[in-house]
């Protein structure tokens, strides 16, 4: 399938010498190298109509493509319908979402981005209103479906009970993740990062607060970390191995008996073991209506370092980083190998060029209709 685009974009920020800021050094994971550490953040939109990606998400994507990121990371799309945390939210169940999202690849690419996909599936959490609707659960007479989960745990007072997924069901799902990762590498994506965050099915698995089973998946056998293997193992089977694989790990529960640090380094240890993972993306919270997170520029950056230093597996820190000169810091001090953006993103699709000006990086590629506004 072909798309046609625009012409790449052109370097204007000086010459001579590569530039001397982190921030600005390619970085590279397998064959494929990224222009630039500036990482999109996948960033849920809920724009999306039965799954299906239109002319927000071209704009939007593009916008941070053309913006200067090097990695621009699609929000969590979703392996099946029931999977989706609302009605809104992408999907890549069905060839016609794969062509829509190839589109929008096809794109990003041709102004110099690396295109990457979050993969997930919201289990318990699914099957609700979006946020600036109240983002509580749908009722039934609101097009409400079931939930799963690992156990027939709620996420919250007031919300349905998920339906305990067999083993059979397990199976079902990652052949979703695999079928899903199949139409990824059709689309074009470079970098697949599988969601194990924030609450969502393959966090369920780890965290001790919903995960309340007895047989090979619940937390005494393993750590909880079967699924997760047997996802990466099945993923791998149709991701090329020339393509990095990203795992976003909440690395922190911060509730009283939930998922901790120290259960983020040993899945980490085992994820470098494994040598078919290639970073973690380290994220907190989302588990839990319960969790006391102590918010602050870069409060997430530790769970990145300490990763990177006992597991010995590349990082990425993300978590309230808007300042440019915190991205570069945590960079030139070893706590992580990219940096992940989100809400600074949103308020400025161009924050990587303004972060190359503050920094003053030299050699940074900025299209040539942008010219006059001063980069």
């Amino acid at each position: 399938m072909t798309y046609e685009t625009s012409a790449p974009a052109s370097p204007v920020f000086g010459t001579g010498s590569p530039t001397g800021r982190r921030l600005f050094r390619p970085i590279s994971f397998r064959s494929v190298t990224a222009r630039n550490r500036v990482m999109m953040s996948p960033m849920c939109q809920y724009s999306a109509t039965d799954g299906m990606p239109n002319d927000w998400h071209y704009v939007h994507l593009g916008a941070r493509a053309t913006g200067g990121c090097g990695i621009v990371c699609v929000e969590a799309t979703h392996v099946e319908a029931r999977g989706r945390i609302t009605p809104g939210c992408l999907g890549l169940w069905n060839d016609p979402q794969r062509d829509e999202l190839g589109r929008i690849v096809a794109f990003l690419k041709s102004q110099g981005a690396t295109p990457a996909i979050q993969l997930a599936h919201a289990g318990r959490k699914a099957s609700c209103h979006v946020p600036w609707d109240g983002g509580l659960p749908l009722g039934p007479d609101e097009g409400a479906w079931t939930t799963v989960a690992p156990s027939a745990v709620p996420y919250a007072d007031g919300h349905p009970v998920p339906e305990e997924m067999s083993k059979a069901m397990i199976a079902e799902v990652i052949q979703a993740f695999v079928d899903s990762t199949r139409r990824s590498l059709e689309a074009g994506f470079e970098i697949l990062e599988l969601h194990s965050a924030h609450g969502y099915l393959g966090h369920s698995f780890l965290s001790p607060l919903s995960n309340r089973r007895t047989d090979e998946y619940g937390i005494r056998s393993d750590g909880g970390t079967r699924f997760l293997m047997e996802l990466i193992d099945a993923v791998r089977g149709v991701w090329p191995e020339e393509l990095p694989l990203f795992v976003r790990l909440s690395c922190d529960d911060w509730a009283d008996g939930g998922f901790t640090i120290d259960d983020a380094v040993m899945v980490a240890k085992k994820l470098k073991a494994r040598g078919d993972v290639d970073l973690v993306d380290c994220s907190g919270g989302g588990m839990s209506p319960d969790q006391k997170i102590p918010v602050f520029p870069g409060y997430q950056v530790p769970f990145a370092e300490r990763i990177r230093r006992e597991a010995g597996i590349a990082t990425g820190a993300v978590g309230l980083i808007k300042v440019p000169e915190l991205a570069e810091a945590i960079l030139a001090q070893g706590q992580a190998d990219l940096i992940l953006v989100g809400r600074a993103l949103l308020v400025d699709p161009n924050w990587t060029f303004s972060a190359a000006r503050a920094l003053g990086a030299k050699d940074v590629t900025v299209p040539p209709q942008y010219l006059r506004g001063g980069f």
